[in-house]
């Protein structure tokens, strides 16, 4: 909280060109950088951009946005990537070790939109080299929140929220000290089942989960977002990213997506972000910060929405959120564990191995079995918590198998 609220506004009307990591270059929110970055001409230069399986969109945009390095995840499209460049002066690379080599070029700020556990080692690398990180990807607090916010700690690394919910929370905090905050409220859009029964939930399809009201986003996240779950993930980034305990953490229920969150202050006064629900505000932000420059994000217009509404979470509906608060409130680790077992199971829900109501119950049973077994502890470092995430996938997918062969 100290170090995320302490960089100033600069009263100088000089600034230099930015140099930019794109850490998750191909997915929606690398994408949407990337077209912030392209719009504002000499503002930022990239420095490098990595990617997962896709060697043509990798190079296809280490050109159009000119970096110097483009790493892909995936070590077999190496070949593919390096041909896709020939010609240019980018240097090609391939493999895990790759992506952490572009997480540590040169760089003004790092972008770290890596789906899944698979960004936590690059963007954790990147504050270990004192890096301002804008962070989009909430798994890397999920799973090792203590060690990163350790290493923000200990390199003066700058940790910016990207999640549009943690980036409105940040700029209505202004700098409040802990003390004065009586509440952090995230909002919740409801996803595609806000109104649906809970029968009718349980029986939701991959089509169905996928089809969210009001963002474009990854798979992943868009069925976390149908279940709630990616709010209960948000709850425990926002523990994280503002020291703040679960006691002061809420959720509610916003429809319309355009209060993303709220503060509420000892003096009975509430301070809100709003905007219109477009990834390139939260965006936008961060790669200006502590500036503001002009993007093409979307303009909110009140009179034009109407009204707004808010109603609690249906925990009954939605358990998977309530197996997230649980979670942060115990503590010993659980929440690597819940994340963990959750990409395992929306991974087996989206290649219908499971129906959507046992998304939540595959991560219960994961959470209840690290307790029962006495092995659930809180990691102690990076490698600590990628153990217990590979373990835990391991005994989710064992689970899984047996409940397969049981039906």
């Amino acid at each position: 909280m100290e170090k995320i609220t302490e960089m100033r506004q600069s009263t100088s009307t000089e600034r230099a060109t930015r140099s930019v990591v794109i850490l998750g270059a191909t997915g929606s929110i690398g994408k949407s950088t990337a077209e912030i970055v392209s719009r504002a001409r000499g503002a930022y230069r990239v420095e490098a951009v990595a990617g997962g399986r896709d060697p043509q969109a990798l190079a296809k945009l280490a050109r159009e946005l000119g970096a110097k390095f483009a790493a892909l995840a995936d070590p077999a499209g190496y070949a593919q990537l390096k041909e896709a460049l020939t010609g240019t002066s980018i240097t090609p690379a391939a493999g895990e070790e790759a992506v952490i080599e572009a997480a540590l070029r040169p760089a003004d700020i790092v972008v770290g939109a890596i789906a899944g556990t698979a960004g936590v080692r690059p963007t954790f690398a990147a504050l270990t080299a004192g890096r301002t990180v804008a962070l989009a990807n909430k798994e890397c607090l999920v799973c090792a929140g203590s060690a990163f916010m350790r290493q923000v700690a200990l390199t003066g690394a700058l940790l910016l929220p990207v999640d549009s919910e943690h980036n409105a929370i940040f700029q209505a905090l202004g700098g409040a000290s802990l003390e004065t905050i009586e509440m952090i409220t995230l909002t919740a859009s409801g996803g595609p089942f806000r109104t649906w029964t809970r029968e009718a939930i349980a029986l939701a399809t991959p089509e169905q989960a996928l089809t969210h009201p009001n963002w474009s986003m990854g798979p992943k996240v868009t069925v976390d977002s149908a279940g709630l779950m990616n709010k209960g993930l948000e709850l425990i980034e926002a523990h994280h990213l503002f020291g703040i305990e679960a006691g002061r953490l809420d959720v509610v229920v916003h429809a319309q997506s355009i209060v993303h969150g709220l503060v509420s202050f000892a003096d009975g006064s509430v301070t809100a972000g709003l905007a219109a629900p477009d990834m390139k505000v939260p965006i936008g932000h961060c790669l200006a910060y502590p500036y503001r420059n002009r993007t093409a994000a979307r303009r909110l217009d009140l009179t034009a929405i109407g009204e707004l509404t808010f109603e609690r979470p249906d925990l009954e509906r939605f358990p998977a959120l309530r197996i997230a608060i649980d979670a942060l409130r115990t503590g010993q680790g659980l929440s690597t564990v819940l994340n963990a077992a959750n990409e395992v199971a929306v991974e087996a829900f989206l290649n219908r191995m499971i129906p959507f109501r046992e998304i939540a119950l595959v991560v219960e049973e994961a959470c209840n079995s690290a307790l029962a077994g006495g092995d659930a502890h809180e990691p102690e470092s990076i490698a600590d918590a990628l153990a217990i995430d590979g373990c835990v996938r391991e005994r989710s997918r064992r689970a899984l198998k047996q409940r397969a062969s049981v039906q």
